[in-house]
């Protein structure tokens, strides 16, 4: 099997896990504006994250020689590191599950700074313990400390941002005050594509009334064409949803960590520990049976009035399909490459990785338009927040140590 062994080739591996865990959010929430359910969207997701998982597994965990590798491993008596995967697993499922429903209420750039900083606030700091320190604490907690200040910056972005949206819709006329009354009614949704122009993204149509990024109108019309209603909710709805998806993800890499180390002495004595290619599948099949048992569930019983939907629908829903398994692949390489990192460098320098809001509030901004047209004082938080971001990623980097 394969194994990083450097310093440096742990950094690699976290950079690219930075790239990959900061995408896939951005296409999960474009489909969600397109009104494809995510309960369609998360299922196709699903299926490939866990291909990801067999890829690695059957790749990087069977090349080359000395610790077990990934077949070996699975006739081995390891079932109690593989409990700690897979509780890793569903943790995680968890939290993806949430943040799909919490990007529509927050947004997506200020979800993934708040998730990402409760975990590094509470992942990091267990992580070092649980490494037995291999990270230099003088420089670790500094960074842990910038999460933290992360967070408030995050919540008071969205609470500033809201505020803003809110102006921008007591400023319409007296006609499209009367729209936002009926948004989320389908009828009008209809109406409003065909009567309006508005864009339809999933199709590709043009439309020859786009209402520009940051007004009033396109709030309306991005309402109109996205799969879970905002308009009215309280926003702490989704301020709740957002740190509880934070504290799973805060318990993921820590499982994994005992899964892979024994810290806690579970195994047998003379029974070899779980690599983290055979840690990860594990990890990936439970993360997978959660997500499609909750998820057929909500295809039949919606939350947040979705509409309900089936099997067969959700079959038949080809609409945006391969995007959702292009989101699957880049959050299970992602993760495959966090995991091959930490084992390398320590999971608690690994967990820089969650400074992914950097490229995730970049394709926000790009893609979504997010932020735009907004007063000075979100901008001025919103970059303080960033700031925040860049400095933490940089210090826990250089915290990282070299498991013996």
């Amino acid at each position: 099997m394969y194994l990083v062994e450097s310093k440096g080739g742990a950094i690699v591996c976290m950079l690219f896990s930075l790239f990959f865990l900061g995408t896939w959010p951005a296409i999960m929430t474009l489909l969600e504006r397109r009104g494809r359910l995510p309960q369609h969207t998360y299922l196709d997701y699903s299926i490939t994250n866990l291909l990801a998982a067999v890829i690695i597994a059957l790749t990087f965990g069977e090349i080359g020689n000395g610790r077990p590798n990934f077949t070996t491993q699975l006739s081995q008596d390891n079932w109690p590191s593989i409990m700690f995967a897979m509780a890793g697993g569903v943790v995680l499922s968890l939290g993806n599950l949430s943040t799909q429903y919490a990007w529509a209420f927050v947004g997506l750039s200020v979800t993934e700074v708040i998730t990402s900083s409760i975990t590094v606030v509470i992942g990091t700091t267990l992580n070092y313990f649980l490494d037995d320190k291999i990270n230099r604490a003088e420089i670790l907690f500094p960074g842990v400390g910038c999460f933290l200040i992360a967070v408030c910056l995050g919540s008071a972005v969205h609470s500033s941002n809201a505020a803003d949206n809110r102006a921008k819709l007591k400023s319409l006329t007296s006609d499209n005050k009367n729209v936002t009354a009926t948004v989320g009614s389908s009828a009008y949704s209809n109406e409003a594509s065909q009567n309006k122009g508005v864009k339809d993204l999933e199709n590709g149509s043009s439309t020859p009334e786009k209402a520009k990024a940051g007004t009033a109108d396109f709030l309306v019309d991005l309402e109109n064409r996205r799969s879970i209603k905002v308009f009215g909710r309280n926003t702490s709805i989704g301020l709740s949803i957002t740190f509880f998806a934070g504290v799973c993800f805060s318990l993921f890499s820590p499982a994994f960590n005992l899964a892979t180390n024994d810290q806690w002495h579970t195994l047998e004595k003379g029974v070899p520990k779980l690599v983290v290619y055979t840690a990860f599948f594990w990890f990936s099949i439970s993360c997978f049976v959660l997500a499609i048992i909750l998820n057929v569930t909500f295809l039949y019983f919606p939350v947040l009035n979705l509409p309900s939907s089936s099997l067969k629908a959700y079959l038949n829903d080809w609409n945006g399909r391969g995007w959702a398994f292009l989101a699957g692949l880049l959050c299970g390489f992602g993760n495959g490459l966090q995991f091959m990192g930490g084992q390398a460098a320590g999971y608690a320098a690994a967990d820089a990785v969650q400074a992914l809001p950097l490229v995730s509030t970049f394709w926000g901004v790009l893609i979504f338009g997010e932020y735009r047209k907004s007063s000075r004082r979100t901008y001025i938080l919103l970059v303080n927040m960033l700031f925040m971001f860049i400095a933490a990623v940089g210090i826990l980097m250089a915290s990282s140590g070299h498991r013996k």
